[in-house]
C-alpha cells in the first residue's frame, strides 16, 4: 500500500502540475485520480521523472503532452499507475455461466452457418490469465470442429502484454485452478508453468486502448466480451465511452461480461440483462441492427 507521505526520494509535486498530470491521464485513457491522489502520482511517477533526467514534474508533463515519444511513456505511466493482480479462473460463478450456458445457446444458434465462427474478446486481459483460461474452458466443451474459434486479448499496457504473451505463470497464478487443468495444460519448468502450443494458438494479444475509437473500429465483431475488474478505474463519463465502444463491437444477441462488483446502472441502458442459472450478465439484443 502506499504512504501517504512523500518518500525521501520522490520529486516535489505541486497542485498545479498535478491536475495538468491527472488532467492529461484521464484524456490519454480515461482512468480518473481525485484530490487525493496527488501523494500517490508524486511516489509512483518519481522515479519516471527521474528516469528521464527532469528535475520538476511540470517538466514531465511538457514531455508527456509534447515529446515525440510520449506514447512510449504513457505507456510506462499507465504500467506504474495501474495493478494488474489476476489469476486462472477467476469469479468462477460467471465461467461456468459461460460453459454451461452460453457457449450452448451460442453453438446452437450459429450451428447451421455455412462458416460457424465463436470470437470472444478479453479487453483488459493483463498478464494473460483469463484469455487462457477461456481458451482451456473452450477446448473442454468440445465445441463442434467446424467452428472457427478465435480469442482476441488486449490491453493498453505493453509490459503485461510481453507477460502474457510468454505465457510463463508461477504459483501464485493457479489459486483458483483444479489440478486436472494444471496437469493438462501446463507444462512445468522448475519454478515456473507453460502454456502449452494448443491453449497459446487460441489467442492473438494486441494492445489497445478501450477509449480509441479510430483503433476500435479495427476489432471484429464478437459474440462474447469479458471486460471484468477494468471499468472500475474510470469515471461516470469515460465508463460510458468504454461501454458505447463494447456494445459497438457485439454482434447482436452478443453478451458482455463483467467483473462482480461492476454493474451497468446509471451508465448505459443498452442491453438486457440475462439471468442464468449460474451468473447475471448482460447481452445485446438479439435484433440489434447490425451496420458495421
Amino acid at each position: 500500500m502506499d504512504n501517504m507521505f512523500p518518500s525521501e526520494d520522490s520529486i516535489p509535486i505541486n497542485e498545479s502540475s498535478f491536475r495538468l498530470l491527472r488532467d492529461l491521464i484521464y484524456e490519454y485513457c480515461g482512468i480518473y485520480f481525485d484530490d487525493t491522489s496527488q501523494y500517490l502520482l508524486q511516489r509512483r511517477l518519481s522515479r519516471r521523472v527521474r528516469s528521464k533526467q527532469l528535475n520538476s514534474f511540470q517538466d514531465y508533463y511538457y514531455l508527456l503532452k509534447y515529446d515525440p515519444g510520449r506514447e512510449e511513456e504513457l505507456n510506462e505511466v499507465i504500467d506504474v499507475l495501474t495493478t494488474n493482480e489476476t489469476y486462472f479462473f477467476r469469479e468462477s460463478n460467471q465461467l461456468k455461466a459461460f460453459t454451461d450456458e452460453i457457449l450452448p445457446e451460442l453453438v446452437e444458434r450459429k450451428t447451421n452457418e455455412i462458416s460457424p465462427s465463436l470470437r470472444i474478446w478479453s479487453a483488459g486481459c493483463s498478464t494473460g490469465e483469463e484469455p487462457y483460461s477461456i481458451a482451456i474452458l473452450l477446448l473442454e466443451a468440445r465445441i463442434p470442429s467446424h467452428f472457427e474459434i478465435e480469442i482476441f486479448a488486449s490491453d493498453i499496457s505493453q509490459r503485461v502484454l510481453k507477460v502474457a504473451r510468454n505465457g510463463l505463470y508461477t504459483k501464485s497464478s493457479f489459486r483458483a485452478t483444479a489440478p486436472k487443468y494444471i496437469q493438462r495444460y501446463f507444462n512445468r519448468l522448475e519454478k515456473h508453468f507453460q502454456v502449452v502450443h494448443d491453449v497459446k494458438k487460441l489467442v492473438n494479444f494486441g494492445q489497445l486502448n478501450l477509449l480509441d475509437e479510430g483503433k476500435l473500429v479495427f476489432v471484429k465483431k464478437m459474440d462474447v466480451i469479458f471486460c471484468r475488474n477494468v471499468i472500475i478505474y474510470f469515471d461516470a463519463q469515460a465508463k460510458r465511452r468504454v461501454i458505447d465502444n463494447l456494445f459497438n463491437r457485439l454482434k447482436p444477441g452478443g453478451f458482455l461480461l463483467l467483473g462482480h462488483s461492476e454493474s451497468l446502472i446509471n451508465i448505459s441502458t443498452q442491453f438486457n440483462l440475462r439471468h442464468f442459472v449460474n451468473d447475471m450478465v448482460y447481452q445485446k439484443s438479439v435484433q440489434e441492427l447490425d451496420f458495421i
